[in-house]
C-alpha cells in the first residue's frame, strides 16, 4: 500500500533572476533564496518552487536556486523545480499548473522575490487563481546605488499593468 507524504504546510515560490557567466547565482538570485530559506524556517514541511529556465549562462535559474537551498540544509524532496519560465508571466503560468495537484491545493502559497517585483508577482498569481501571500523580501543591499534601485522600480511601472493584461487575456482564452 502506497502512503502519500504529508502535505506541505507552506509552498514558497521563488522567482528567478540572472545566473552569472561563470554559472554562479547573481546577487539578486542569492538574496531571494536566502530570504525564502529564512522564511521557511518557521514551517515544519515547506515546499519550495524555484522558477526560471536556463538563460545564457550555466544551469537553469531553478537549478541554481535548488543547489543553494540544499546548501542551506533543505532536503531535495522539499524542492520542486520549475524550469520552463522565461519571464514572470510564464513562471506564474507554470506554477499554476504545478499547484493544480490536490495535495498542494490545501497549502498556503507565498511569493518570494525582490521588493520591487513582489506586487507584480502577487497580482499575477492572483489572476492565475492562486491567492498567494508575500514572503518578506530580501533587504536592499547597502552597496546598490540609489539610481539602480529607482531603475528597477520604474521598470515595474509599465510591466505590472502590461503583464496583468496578458494574464487576463490568457485567462479569457483558458490558457492559465
Amino acid at each position: 500500500m502506497k502512503v502519500n507524504p504529508p502535505a506541505p504546510d507552506a509552498i514558497i515560490v521563488i522567482f528567478g533572476a540572472a545566473v552569472r557567466p561563470d554559472g554562479t547565482p547573481s546577487q539578486t538570485l542569492r538574496h531571494r533564496v536566502v530570504a525564502a530559506a529564512r522564511f521557511a524556517r518557521r514551517f515544519d514541511r515547506p515546499l519550495f518552487i524555484p522558477t526560471g529556465a536556463k538563460g545564457r549562462f550555466g544551469d537553469s535559474e531553478a537549478t541554481v536556486m535548488a543547489r543553494l537551498l540544499i546548501q542551506a540544509g533543505f532536503p531535495e524532496t522539499a524542492i520542486l523545480k520549475e524550469e520552463t519560465g522565461t519571464d514572470t508571466v510564464s513562471s506564474v503560468r507554470a506554477v499554476a499548473r504545478l499547484l493544480r495537484r490536490p495535495v498542494q491545493r490545501r497549502s498556503p502559497v507565498y511569493a518570494c522575490t525582490s521588493a520591487y517585483h513582489l506586487p507584480r508577482c502577487l497580482l499575477l498569481l492572483l489572476l492565475a487563481g492562486i491567492a498567494a501571500k508575500r514572503c518578506p523580501p530580501p533587504p536592499v543591499p547597502a552597496a546598490s546605488s540609489h539610481w539602480l534601485r529607482w531603475y528597477w522600480r520604474l521598470r515595474e511601472t509599465p510591466a505590472l499593468p502590461y503583464d496583468a493584461l496578458v494574464m487576463l487575456w490568457l485567462r479569457a482564452m483558458r490558457r492559465v
